[in-house]
């Protein structure tokens, strides 16, 4: 039960404040700045939220990432593509997103993974690789 507040509270309290100003800008009719900051409030609950799945220690980390990774792709990619940050007029503009959405998951995940491997080494517990299956 706890870890279900937990993440109700990592995901809720952004999600709420940025809907709100993200509400308040489109009753101003400013719709660019309002689209953003909902695709932004979106973003930052998902990964927020989405930071216990690494703290599940009987699953492997392959497990973690591909749980992860599928939460991302319905709410980070979709955020993304009603954001206005993108032209989606092409064919070219959507696999934009795609791409921009895969690279930058990927070099967050290899530099994150990286720090936490040096934080585990330095206090002496098991390295993350260690739990990779196969």
């Amino acid at each position: 039960m706890r870890t279900i507040v937990r993440v109700a509270l990592l995901a809720g309290i952004p999600l709420v404040i940025m809907t709100g100003i993200g509400l308040a800008l489109l009753a101003q009719g400013q719709e660019s700045n309002g689209r953003s900051t909902l695709a932004v409030g979106v973003i930052v609950a998902a990964v927020s939220a989405s930071s216990v799945i690494y703290q599940i220690d009987r699953w492997t980390l392959r497990r973690q990432t591909a749980v992860h990774f599928a939460v991302m792709v319905v709410t980070v990619l979709p955020a993304l593509f009603f954001s206005g940050w993108f032209a989606l007029d092409s064919v070219g503009g959507v696999l934009a997103v795609i791409g921009t959405f895969l690279a930058t998951g990927a070099i967050l995940w290899a530099l994150l993974y990286a720090i936490a491997s040096v934080v585990e080494r330095r206090s002496g517990r098991t390295t993350a690789a260690a739990e990779v299956d196969g």
